[in-house]
Parts: structure tokens; C-alpha cells; sequence
């Protein structure tokens, strides 16, 4: 197996402050570590298996510029880090270095990989950058947030099986699941792809370039492009999760009553109350292994782009696209029922 594990993911931002302090205060992460470099800073960010990297600076204005804050790089480990940047580079990728000499390859849009050793003891807090330990953050109390459960990229239309090939081709990765969702006259593709052990997960997502423009073309315009469109973070509770992160800030999208009307039709048996998923507004799916509980955020970048999602698996292994057709056809029966 090539890939084994997603090391970090990299947010650029204009406002490390207020970044930081969205991830600290409002959805519980744990400032970890700093780090100063020539021409950017970064602050080190984890709670549960999830270590995020928030990064800005002069040096990377070209990418804020571009695509306004946003993921610029998920962090790959690897069982060898030159034998997996060989294959990249003979799948088509542009490899390059970091300035700690770790390879770097090109994946879609301006998203790059960072490719690790996957012995943890090599891939310690550092990972290169000389991090400076931030005061307290040993003692710090373990959040909500357990991993970072996928994340969803989004692509331009016609493009998923050539990302789909190099993501096999370069770094190991299967095809887990693929799927058409039509919703009116919008329509997207999905191929999730993962990792060997199943630990790293993209959710390759596009519109169909036949159907009317929705809310994916709405994102690659906003964007400036191709880019990662939202993470996932996999919590075992998400009911006082949502409780909790809405307290403290976080702004969810929200989801009609109508939702919830035909949900105990739609899922029989569902092991949450149907009004504790109403109250919190989160959405509940259903596949042959079992349930799911998710809920996404609203962006809080001005160019609303990227988002995030807490998701609960009770069994179930997909990724509750039956939602986007459910909650469309509530908002539907709402529209009508308002006419």
C-alpha cells in the first residue's frame, strides 16, 4: 500500500486570528504548536486524530488571491515517501520539494500533497517545520471530534475518472463507491476513492456539464477553480456536538421541517428520536450497513467557499447522498405548500 494516512490538511487564510480562534473556541480544537518561517506563519491545530495546519503570510498570497482561504495542502503518509513521489510523478503529477525537503505533489486545482514517512516517530508534531510547543496544550481535554472522517473535492464536470485514475495510479487509492445524483435540473457525479487501510478518503464530486449550473458550478466559480469543498469530521455524538459548536458560534445550514415530516417513513427503526434530529437540524441517512447522522456549516470564509461537516456513523459507510434529493423535495413541499 502506498498511502496510508492523510498526516495534516493545510488551510490558507488572510486572518489567522480569526481562523484560529473558529477552530479553538467555536468547534473545540487544541492549539498544538506554532511555527515562523521567512515569509509566512503557522499555528498547528489537533483535537482527536485530526491535525490541521493554518497557515498565512506574504508567502502565500498568490493562492489567497486566487482562491480566498481554503485548503492548499493534505498532508499523505506513505510506506516510502520516494517510491510513492515516483509514481506520482509517472502519473502525470509535478513533484517538487518543501523547504524542509519533503516531496510535494501537484493534485487537483492548487491543491498540493505533502508526502510523509508513515512511521510515526518520523512524522512526530514537526513533520519538518521546527514547531515551537504552544503553552498547555499537553493538558488540553479532548473535544467532540474524533477523525477526520473524508473530504470532498470539488472538480470541474467531465473530469472524475481521470482524478479517480491518477489518485490509483499515484498513490494507491480504490474506487470504493461512484454514483449520479439528479436533484431537478442539477445534476452531480460522485467517485469516493480511499486509501489501502481505508484511512484517507476523498469524496470526488462534479456536476454534470449537460444539466443547468447549481450549486458545484457555484463553488468552482467562486473558488477560482477546482478545490477541496468541505471537510468531514467524524464524531460519536453528534447531537451535543451540534449542540455545543452552535453555542459557541458555528452556523449550520439550516433544514426545513418538512424534512422531517416523512423522515420516520423514509428510515423506520431510526435508533435517534426524530425530534432531537429536528431541534438540532441534523440530517439522518441510511445504507445496508446502517445509519447516518450528518449536519454541514455554513462557510466562514467571505468568499463561501469551504465548509465542514460532523458526521455519525451508526454502521452506515456512505455518505448521505440520499439527503440532497430528501431535502430538496422538502423544500419543494414547503415552496408549495407556502404557493
Amino acid at each position: 500500500m502506498a498511502v496510508h494516512d492523510i498526516g495534516y490538511v493545510e488551510l490558507y487564510t488572510r486572518d489567522k486570528v480569526a481562523t484560529v480562534d473558529y477552530f479553538v473556541s467555536a468547534m473545540g480544537f487544541t492549539r498544538v504548536a506554532d511555527s515562523v518561517e521567512a515569509e509566512q506563519s503557522s499555528v498547528l491545530l489537533q483535537q482527536g486524530g485530526v491535525r490541521l495546519v493554518v497557515t498565512s503570510g506574504q508567502g502565500i498570497a498568490r493562492f489567497l488571491e486566487q482562491h480566498g482561504d481554503g485548503i492548499a495542502d493534505i498532508a499523505l503518509t506513505c510506506d516510502d515517501v520516494a517510491e510513492t513521489a515516483a509514481a506520482a510523478a509517472a502519473a502525470g503529477a509535478t513533484v517538487t520539494d518543501s523547504a524542509q525537503g519533503l516531496p510535494v505533489v501537484s493534485g487537483f486545482g492548487d491543491v498540493v500533497h505533502t508526502l510523509l514517512p508513515a512511521d510515526p516517530l518520523a512524522n512526530g508534531p514537526s513533520f519538518g517545520r521546527g514547531w515551537v510547543p504552544a503553552p498547555g496544550a499537553a493538558t488540553a481535554a479532548t473535544g467532540r471530534i474524533a477523525e477526520l472522517d473524508h473530504i470532498a473535492v470539488c472538480l470541474e464536470g467531465g473530469t472524475l475518472e481521470k482524478y479517480a485514475d491518477f489518485y490509483r495510479e499515484a498513490f494507491g487509492f480504490s474506487r470504493y463507491s461512484s454514483e449520479y445524483v439528479a436533484v431537478g435540473d442539477q445534476a452531480m457525479d460522485s467517485i469516493v476513492v480511499r486509501s489501502g487501510p481505508g484511512s484517507a478518503i476523498f469524496t470526488l464530486v462534479a456536476p454534470d456539464p449537460g444539466k443547468e449550473p447549481g450549486q458545484l458550478d457555484n463553488f468552482l466559480e467562486r473558488n477560482g477553480g477546482e478545490g477541496v469543498q468541505h471537510l468531514a469530521f467524524l464524531t460519536g455524538e453528534i447531537i451535543p456536538a451540534v449542540h455545543e459548536c452552535r453555542d459557541r458560534g458555528v452556523v449550520f445550514l439550516d433544514t426545513p421541517d418538512t424534512y422531517y415530516d416523512v423522515l420516520a417513513e423514509r428510515l423506520p427503526g431510526l435508533r435517534v428520536e426524530i425530534e432531537e434530529l429536528r431541534e438540532t437540524k441534523v440530517l439522518a441517512d441510511r445504507d445496508e450497513w446502517g445509519d447516518l447522522l450528518q449536519l454541514f456549516t455554513r462557510s466562514p470564509y467571505p468568499r463561501n467557499t469551504l465548509f465542514f461537516e460532523l458526521i455519525q456513523r451508526n454502521g452506515s459507510r456512505g455518505f448521505g447522498s440520499a439527503n440532497i434529493r430528501a431535502l430538496y423535495e422538502a423544500v419543494e413541499r414547503d415552496r408549495l405548500t407556502a404557493g
